[in-house]
């Protein structure tokens, strides 16, 4: 079972989604709080504003991009330990404003739950 899943905020929200947190630094653009049906907004467990502006979603950036990323998570236990601890207790959505799942951040975050923190 898929414990940790990724969702554009833009997407309706599902009873299959679980506990859903906002992995952004910045709330996204014309969705409101109510559509949103976040359980939580976790600033910390996103790129710093630096980070973020660097990458500028690039994918010619990507590789470099997880690897300061996982550094960051790497200085931020804290938050990723919540996340790996609610993944435990069962299904949670990272949720992301970014138009690209692929090159996203959350989609690093996830690995980097995935790896590091094995919910097994």
């Amino acid at each position: 079972m898929n414990r940790v899943s990724l969702k554009r905020i833009y997407e309706p929200p599902s009873e299959n989604d679980g506990r859903r947190y906002l992995v952004d630094r910045l709330w996204p653009r014309g969705v409101s709080h109510e559509r949103a049906s976040l359980t939580d907004w976790l600033k910390d467990v996103a790129p710093s504003v630096e980070l973020r502006k660097w990458y500028g979603h690039d994918p010619t950036r990507w590789e470099e991009f997880r690897l300061h990323y996982f550094e960051e998570l790497e200085r931020n236990l804290v938050a990723v330990e919540f996340l790996r601890d609610e993944a435990r207790r069962g299904p949670i959505t990272l949720v992301f404003a970014a138009k690209n799942e692929e090159f996203s951040h959350a989609r690093a975050l996830k690995e980097f739950l995935e790896r590091e923190f094995p919910l097994a």
